[in-house]
């Protein structure tokens, strides 16, 4: 079996910064694509962004110039760095990721609120 466990959301004020991370645990031969995507509440789930093994990367237009994603391979980990957040940003953010011995497996969520 293999996990997905995310880490780093929060509250946090607009114009802030918030770095969520994503570790996979378990018995893994290769990761393809990683990927963040969110959920507000009342909307469809929708990709913020997405980076290959290789390190290429596109993003949503809502998170073009603010969000950065990077991938540590070594740790089977991905990141996304949030800047200038927005309270448009809120929303439940899931990570996921295409394994070679799993197909695509989806992390369980974690809460990123942006208020004053």
């Amino acid at each position: 079996q293999v996990q997905l466990m995310e880490s780093g959301g929060g509250l946090v004020q607009p114009g802030g910064s918030l770095r969520l991370s994503c570790a996979a645990s378990g018995i893994i031969f290769r990761i393809y694509d990683m990927a963040w995507h969110r959920q507000a509440p009342g909307k469809e789930r929708e990709l913020v962004a997405r980076i290959t093994s290789g390190s290429s990367t596109n993003y949503s237009d809502y998170v073009k110039g603010r969000f950065t994603i990077s991938r540590d391979n070594a740790k089977n980990t991905v990141y996304l760095q949030m800047n200038s957040l927005k309270p448009e940003d809120t929303a439940v953010y899931y990570c996921n990721a295409l394994f070679l011995n799993y197909g695509s497996r989806w992390g369980q969520g974690t809460q990123v609120t942006v208020s004053s």
